[in-house]
């Protein structure tokens, strides 16, 4: 059965009862769709009353070896008593297939929302990030992918120069001002460092708090620079940046080393992400849950103010890098 890769239309509330039956779960109660816009994620109660979590994963995004990567790293972080909340190994296996669908079953672990500007909070997740690359650094995913400027500037570039979504009249501003931008990221990106396999998305939105962190999501595990799991969780003006990311390196320190040449890859990434999440709707436009939830994308107003966004961010390319504290 091949599947679009907008294409969840089937996946009806019998075919995920049966999917879930099909590993041994009945489900008694909930089905409740949670929040997810790349895949489809349903908590639920079974016959015992215990609470999962089922993921059903976006048709032709990520290959079974792609998946499984993330799956075994996600259990590597466990067995060292990190809190990453992997998959449960059902039938002798954590990925699952039923009606041209991949799917996993995760345990429902509650917590509270990590608090971006809780210091304390800060240290507990550098410490914990601290281990999480330490195994990362082990060995590299060898099917997933590695973070770069083709797949987060070049293809997003060409994505948006061929939508309608885009106004024509808007492009013809638009596309220079992003080539511009992205000959800026050319100029200050660099592979130079240490490889690693990373979270990939560690924003606020994925990380719990009960008692500790809890990391969750690691669907877009990928190799990469380890500022790239550090940099979305700097919050405020450049003064407050420099003060977390002093405490979240001598926190992170306790457990791996952390190379200062990466904090000049943080701007570059921040335009890497800015361009690859506009092109990231656009892309995911034919899926009937994007329009519900980003109507602004097809808004002329909204492209017309995109140029000066991206001359601004251009111009952050441009302020040296921030630096860590001297040590005496």
């Amino acid at each position: 059965m091949s599947l679009s890769a907008f294409d969840f239309h089937s996946l009806m509330p019998d075919l995920i009862l049966d999917a879930l039956e099909s590993v041994g779960l009945r489900v008694d109660s909930g089905l409740t769709a949670l929040n997810s816009y790349e895949n489809r994620v349903y908590q639920f109660m079974d016959e015992d009353r215990q609470r999962y979590v089922v993921k059903f994963y976006r048709p032709e995004r990520w290959s079974r070896e792609q998946i499984q990567e993330e799956h075994d790293f996600t259990q590597e972080l466990a067995d060292q008593e990190i809190p990453a909340i992997a998959p449960l190994k059902l039938n002798q296996q954590t990925l699952h297939h039923y009606q041209g669908f991949m799917f996993a079953v995760f345990p429902s672990v509650g917590g509270r929302s990590y608090e971006a500007d809780n210091l304390e909070q800060l240290e507990w997740v550098a410490r914990f990030m601290g281990r999480i690359h330490q195994v990362g650094r082990r060995q590299p995913f060898a099917a997933r992918p590695t973070i770069g400027l083709d797949e987060y500037l070049y293809q997003p570039r060409q994505v948006l120069a061929e939508s309608s979504l885009v106004p024509e009249k808007v492009k013809d501003s638009l596309l220079p001002v992003l080539d511009s931008l992205i000959q800026g990221v050319e100029q200050h990106w660099h592979t130079n460092w240490a490889t690693c396999r990373l979270h990939g998305d560690c924003h606020v939105g994925n990380i719990l708090w009960r008692d500790g962190p809890m990391f969750v999501d690691l669907d877009d595990a990928r190799n990469g620079p380890v500022v790239q799991d550090i940099w979305m969780l700097l919050q405020g003006d450049r003064q407050e940046q420099l003060m977390q990311l002093d405490l979240f390196v001598e926190s992170y320190s306790e457990f791996a080393d952390f190379d200062q040449r990466e904090l000049a890859l943080i701007e570059p990434l921040r335009c890497m992400r800015m361009v690859y999440y506009l092109a990231w709707v656009v892309r995911r436009w034919q899926d009937p849950a994007f329009p519900k939830s980003f109507p602004w994308i097809a808004d002329v107003n909204f492209w017309q103010q995109q140029p000066s966004l991206f001359a601004e961010q251009a111009k952050l390319l441009q302020i040296p890098p921030l630096q860590l504290a001297p040590m005496y």
